[in-house]
């Protein structure tokens, strides 16, 4: 690739990244000016974007992203610095899983209660049933600060691309950004009817036969399908007639 044609998806990619934190935000996925969502440039070099720490989702632009190592050192002038708790998780995750090309991350009220449930995800909905096989669960270690959880995180997650962090919140990753982002609203929507349907006592647990072949026919992980790409685009066009500064 030429340095005209990386710097060229470079752009694309940051308008992208921007219009998802954007979609975040309208979606109610945010924590004040903490968690994050990265994405890798193509490139033999490992850089990713992230979003400038100190900012609202909402006030992320193309511009102002900030593209850092996969060790979190920024490699251009910035006015913002980043999280390094916030990247030590993702760094983990980039480094152990190829694929791992797009990492989000979220702290919603019902990810967290979720997360702090010693059941876990309940297979008893629409949308957990098509997470059958897909989910993972990685133990609470204190702040994501430390390298020496890394390991760990690897091991806890193998292949699956949608996270539960044991009292702590919500994770996906995607070989696309549209792909992680499929599965961790299936992943939210889920914990939200969970959340809900506890008021009303006990649910009805769907039968692992039904939850698997759920999982099969989910066809928006599948990138012969889409892979989410239906949905993020429709998104965007609600962030466009919205505020379309985030293109900046």
């Amino acid at each position: 690739m030429t340095k005209a044609a990386q710097a060229q998806t470079e752009q694309a990619l940051r308008v992208q990244l921007a219009a998802c934190y954007r979609i975040f935000d309208m979606l109610g996925w945010t924590e004040m000016i903490y968690n994050h969502i990265t994405l890798r440039i193509p490139g033999p070099e490992q850089h990713f974007l992230i979003n400038p720490f100190g900012l609202y989702f909402n006030e992320v632009t193309a511009s102002n992203l900030v593209k850092i190592d996969i060790n979190g050192n920024i490699l251009q002038d910035s006015e913002y610095p980043i999280n390094p708790a916030g990247f030590t998780l993702h760094s983990a995750i980039h480094k152990q899983i190829p694929d791992a090309h797009c990492i989000m991350h979220t702290h919603t009220t019902a990810g967290c209660a979720v997360a702090c449930a010693d059941s876990g995800l309940s297979p008893d909905n629409f949308y957990s049933a098509q997470l059958y096989d897909r989910v993972a669960y990685h133990d609470f270690e204190g702040i994501t600060l430390h390298a020496e959880e890394a390991p760990r995180l690897g091991q806890s997650i193998g292949n699956k691309p949608a996270v539960i962090l044991r009292n702590h919140g919500l994770l996906s990753w995607g070989i696309t950004l549209p792909m992680a982002f499929a599965t961790l609203w299936t992943l939210q929507r889920a914990c939200e009817i969970q959340v809900m349907g506890a008021a009303l006592g006990p649910t009805r647990i769907i039968s692992r036969q039904i939850q698997q072949k759920c999982s099969a026919e989910a066809l928006q992980f599948d990138p012969r399908h889409g892979a989410g790409d239906d949905i993020f685009t429709a998104l965007i066009r609600q962030i466009d007639r919205r505020d379309p500064s985030y293109k900046n």
